[in-house]
C-alpha cells in the first residue's frame, strides 16, 4: 500500500513535547460553517489524480453539512516527516490519513483524539466496522485513536491457463502450493515470483507465515519475541520456495517492490504471485485480461491457522487539539459511510471496511468475494505495538540478506534464521530500552 512507517524512537522523543504543543483546549465549533483541514495520503496514480478523485466527494460533504474541507494530498515519502513535525509543533491538520500499522506509534504520542464512546457514536458506532479492521486503531486494550478508511488484503493470484495445462488445481494448503509450483516450474517459467528484496514485503510474510503457525512477534508487554520456533519455521518455509523447492527465480532476490513480481505474472513468466488486491490495474495494464487469472487465499500448512493476510490499509485520525472537533467527527462519519466507501473503492482499488459492504474494485464477482472474505475473516493485524516499525525494518532486512545469500548459492539453516532474529530482537530491545 506504499506505506512508510514512522520511527518509534523519533516519535518517542516527541511525547514530552505533546503536552505543550498538542494538548486539547477542549473547544469545539459547531459543524456547519466550519472549515477543516484534511491531509490525504497518495492513493491514486498521482497527487493530482487524488485531488481529482477526492474533490467531488469533499464538495458533496460540504453541500450536505456546510463544512468546508481544505484538502492537501501528501506523498508517502513526505507524510511521515509531516506528521512528526505536526506532532511536535502542534500545527497539524484536523483530520489525516495514516498507514494502519502506524496507529500504535502515533497513539503513544498522545497527540491524537481517542475514539471513546461519544466519539464513536458520533461517527456511526463501532459496530459498523469490520472487527479486524477496527482492531488496527491502536494498541490492544487502549481506546483507538484511528478508525479504518481503506482496506487491502493479500491474495494468491494464479494463471488459469498455466494451471489447466499443468493439470493442477488452485492450492488449498501449503503442501499443495509447493507441489503445484514445482509442476509449473519448467524451462524459463517459474511457479512463483516474490518481492524477495523488499524488506516490507518480507516482513509481511514473516508475520503471516508465523501467524499460520500460531506465532507472535511481541509479548503482551510489547517486548520482542522474535526467536520463537513458530517464527523461525514460518520464515524457513517462505525462504525454501527459492532455496529447496526451486520454484522462485534467484533473480527475485533483487526485486525490491511488489510491482516487479506483478509484471512477471502479467507477462506469463510465472504462474503465481502473492499480492494485494490493488494489483489488478497493473496486471491489466500489462495486457493480461481479468478472466485469465483467479485468486484464492494464501494457504497455510495442513493443520495451520487460516491466516491469509495481515490487515492492510489506511486509517483516519483526528488531532486532539483540533478546534473543529464536531466537524472533524462529522467528516470521519461521512468518509466511512457506505456510499463514500463505494465511491472511492473503485478508483483506489480498495476493500470496504464496513460490515456487509460489497467491494467494487473489480467486476469479477468471485475475485471481489475472495478478497473481502480474506480481509474480513482471514486477516490478522500486524503487531499493535509502538515498535512495529522496527519489527518490519529489522526482520524484513534480515530476510533480504537471507534471500541474497540463497540467490548467490549459499544456504540458510534454522540456526542461521535464529541467529539473524536474535540480532534483530537485540536491536529492538535496545531501542525501546528493554
Amino acid at each position: 500500500m506504499r506505506k512508510r512507517v514512522i520511527a518509534a524512537a523519533a516519535l518517542a522523543a516527541t511525547i514530552s513535547l505533546v503536552a505543550a504543543g498538542c494538548s486539547s483546549n477542549g473547544s469545539t465549533s459547531s459543524a456547519s460553517g466550519s472549515t477543516i483541514t484534511y491531509w490525504a495520503s497518495n492513493q491514486g496514480t498521482s497527487l493530482d489524480n487524488d485531488k481529482q478523485v477526492l474533490t467531488p466527494v469533499l464538495d458533496d460533504f460540504t453541500k450536505k453539512t456546510g463544512v468546508k474541507v481544505k484538502l492537501e494530498v501528501i506523498g508517502w515519502n513526505d507524510l511521515q516527516t509531516r506528521i512528526q513535525t505536526a506532532v511536535t509543533s502542534g500545527q497539524g491538520p484536523d483530520v489525516l490519513n495514516i498507514g494502519n500499522t502506524w496507529a500504535a506509534s502515533l497513539q503513544a504520542t498522545g497527540a491524537f483524539l481517542p475514539f471513546g464512546d461519544s466519539e464513536m457514536k458520533a461517527i456511526g458506532g463501532s459496530d459498523k466496522f469490520v472487527k479486524t479492521a477496527l482492531d488496527t486503531g491502536g494498541a490492544a486494550g487502549k481506546t483507538p485513536t484511528s478508525v479504518p478508511l481503506y482496506g487491502l488484503a493479500y491474495g494468491l493470484y494464479y494463471n488459469k491457463k498455466m494451471f489447466t495445462d499443468a493439470g493442477v488445481q488452485p492450492p488449498t494448503n501449503w503442501e499443495e502450493l509447493v507441489t503445484d509450483a514445482k509442476k509449473l516450474t519448467t524451462g524459463t517459467q517459474y511457479g512463483f515470483s516474490l518481492a524477495a528484496g523488499s524488506y516490507t514485503e518480507n516482513a509481511h510474510f514473516a508475520f503471516i507465515n508465523s501467524a499460520q503457525n500460531g506465532g507472535e512477534w511481541f509479548d503482551g508487554k510489547g517486548n520482542p519475541t522474535f526467536t520463537s520456533q513458530a517464527n523461525i519455521d514460518g520464515i524457513k518455509r517462505y525462504l525454501d520456495l527459492m532455496q529447496t523447492d526451486k520454484v522462485v527465480n534467484a533473480s527475485n532476490a533483487q526485486y525490491d517492490n511488489g510491482v516487479q513480481a506483478v509484471n512477471d505474472f502479467a507477462t506469463g513468466k510465472v504462474a503465481m504471485i502473492l499480492s494485494q488486491n490493488n494489483a489488478d490495474s497493473s496486471i491489466n495494464a500489462n495486457g493480461m485480461k481479468s478472466d485469465a487469472y483467479g485468486v484464492v487465499p494464501f494457504p497455510s500448512p495442513e493443520g495451520g491457522k487460516p491466516v491469509a493476510s495481515h490487515v492492510a490499509g489506511i486509517n483516519l485520525s483526528i488531532f486532539k487539539n483540533t478546534k473543529n472537533k464536531d466537524a472533524a467527527l462529522e467528516f470521519v462519519k461521512y468518509m466511512t459511510s457506505e456510499s463514500v466507501q463505494s465511491t472511492l473503492g473503485k478508483p483506489y482499488a480498495t476493500l470496504p471496511v464496513l460490515n456487509g459492504a460489497k467491494p467494487n474494485f473489480t467486476d469479477n464477482a468471485d475475485e471481489a468475494a475472495t478478497f473481502q472474505k480474506i480481509y474480513n475473516e482471514m486477516s490478522k493485524p500486524l503487531p499493535l505495538v509502538p515498535a512495529e516499525d522496527q519489527f518490519e525494518n529489522t526482520v524484513g532486512k534480515a530476510m533480504n540478506d537471507m534471500f541474497a545469500k540463497i540467490a548467490t548459492g549459499g544456504t540458510v539453516s534454522d540456526s542461521d534464521i535464529k541467529s539473524a532474529l536474535q540480532t534483530a530482537q537485540d536491536q529492538v530491545k535496545q531501542s525501546i530500552g528493554g
